[in-house]
């Protein structure tokens, strides 16, 4: 097994339960804006200090960049905060359920905006797993049955466009997280994909610090005076997402996100042991295609 797949399992892992804490930011009261201002404000000062000790450790200053390393820096984080933004106003909206199936189609559209980004490709088997993925995500993200039952007649409305549109969106910020890994010419794969979630997550910690003190001045507070498990969320948030760049670092996007929809799987185990809730045949149905694309990659790809 190639070191990616492990990697990127354990991304899936930690973003698993960087979503379980975020379920219970409920409680804090703190709206969208500061739930996702939390994973950056806290995330930013400690990939800052994980960089700076590792470097050390290693005997690695600051690295070699180029122009281009700061075009995807700035394009990536910025795409990122904007799909973000894009899902959030779905979930106003009263047809959301056929927008989040088309929030989906992330690792479909990592494909074409991976070839005309950076020149990776697929291989046939690759993207037929990919495929069959999506179809498995579908099922998982639909239990009742009520979204693809008739997505084709309800797919043209404005949360259908909000959720392909942050898809697309996703698909080009995570491209340009691998563009950013790859444009530092300097240290190993861990060190470099810390180095860019630094440099991420300070220009989006600046952003959306700016954003809120013009429209939401008073969730900042909110925000730290909830360190205890904001806190946490940056955490997990920060081992996630240098797992997710070191696997980028490896792999093209594509196959990373597709073998990172594990998530929805470790989402399922959760769902019956821990809030013993039920599962529904569409569940266990989807789950099963997904788990068989998930092989087919590991095996094909």
């Amino acid at each position: 097994m190639t070191t990616w797949i492990p990697v990127t399992i354990l991304a899936a892992l930690a973003q698993t339960a960087r979503f379980g804490l975020m379920r219970q930011l409920k409680v804090t009261r703190l709206s969208s804006t500061g739930t996702t201002f939390a994973r950056y404000v806290f995330v930013a000062p400690l990939a800052i200090g994980l960089a700076l000790v590792y470097g050390m450790l290693n005997g690695v200053g600051w690295p070699d960049t180029s122009a281009l390393f700061w075009v995807y820096v700035a394009v990536a984080g910025t795409t990122q905060i904007l799909a973000t933004v894009c899902v959030m106003a779905l979930f106003a909206r009263r047809n959301f359920s056929v927008g989040i199936a088309f929030t989906k189609t992330t690792v479909l559209m990592s494909v074409p905006v991976g070839f005309i980004l950076l020149g990776d490709t697929t291989s046939l088997w690759g993207f037929v797993a990919i495929v069959i993925g999506f179809f498995g995500v579908l099922l998982l993200s639909d239990p009742q049955g009520d979204v693809t039952r008739n997505i084709v007649r309800r797919a043209f409305n404005m949360g259908s466009a909000l959720g392909l549109a942050s898809g697309v969106i996703f698909a080009v910020a995570g491209v340009s997280y691998r563009g950013a890994v790859l444009a530092v010419e300097t240290g190993d794969a861990f060190f470099r994909a810390v180095f860019v979630l630094a440099i991420a997550t300070v220009l989006q910690t600046v952003m959306m610090a700016a954003w809120m003190a013009l429209r939401e001045s008073g969730e900042m507070t909110r925000v730290l005076r909830a360190w205890r498990i904001t806190g946490l969320v940056g955490l997990t948030s920060m081992v996630g997402s240098t797992c997710w760049f070191v696997a980028f670092s490896m792999q093209n996007v594509a196959y990373v996100n597709a073998v990172g929809q594990i998530e929805l799987l470790f989402s399922l185990v959760i769902t019956m042991f821990v809030f013993r809730e039920r599962i529904s045949p569409r569940e266990w149905q989807g789950g099963a295609i997904l788990m068989a694309s998930i092989l087919m990659l590991i095996l094909y790809a």
